[in-house]
């Protein structure tokens, strides 16, 4: 599940035994536990990742502490990874769609509200109040899910802008052979 998510295929995510170039581990934001996410996270910055056989050997003495409770806090923080690593540099893409979605929703139980009220004549506030009151709940809560998207790619701009930093990193140039000669000519 973690290599579906991440996107990064390797079979064994928990594994302790990894190796990692300090140039990409240097540009790696780590907090909490998410350093079991390492592989998915140098994938974002450019690393290449590979997977090296090894043999496990069977615990000799003591017993595992991962346990259910655990198994949740590693859910969350691939959670997190997945977001961060589709929606960072796009937040609207995330909080639009789901703001769209309530905005269509909400609209289209207030259109039908409308037609039960002019057509049918039906009094609606007590008919469907709170099927009224929900649909307004899905209007604002769209409208504010866009407003946060649009706050949110705001602050991306706002954070790539000012030093034209590239949510990437280059680590060679590579020029043509015909290049160099007739820059020099």
């Amino acid at each position: 599940m973690m290599a579906k998510i991440s996107g990064v295929d390797i079979h064994d995510f928990g594994t302790t035994f990894k190796a990692y170039r300090r140039d990409i581990l240097e540009q790696v934001p780590l907090y909490g536990e998410l350093h079991r996410f390492i592989p998915a996270l140098a994938s974002w910055h450019g690393a290449t990742i590979c997977e090296v056989p090894i043999r496990n050997v069977n615990r000799e003495r003591g017993v595992s502490h991962y346990g259910i409770t655990r198994t949740f806090r590693v859910f969350f923080d691939l959670l997190t990874i997945r977001f961060l690593l589709k929606y960072l540099s796009r937040p609207l893409h995330f909080f639009g769609t789901i703001g769209m979605l309530s905005i269509t929703s909400g609209s289209g139980v207030v259109f039908w509200l409308g037609l039960e009220k002019f057509v049918r004549n039906v009094p609606i506030m007590s008919t469907h109040g709170p099927l009224m009151m929900a649909a307004m709940g899905l209007l604002l809560g769209g409208l504010n899910l866009l407003a946060i998207g649009l706050l949110g790619e705001m602050q991306v701009r706002h954070y790539h802008e000012p030093s034209r930093r590239a949510p990437y990193s280059i680590d060679r140039v590579l020029r043509a052979q015909n290049e160099e000669h007739s820059v020099s000519e």
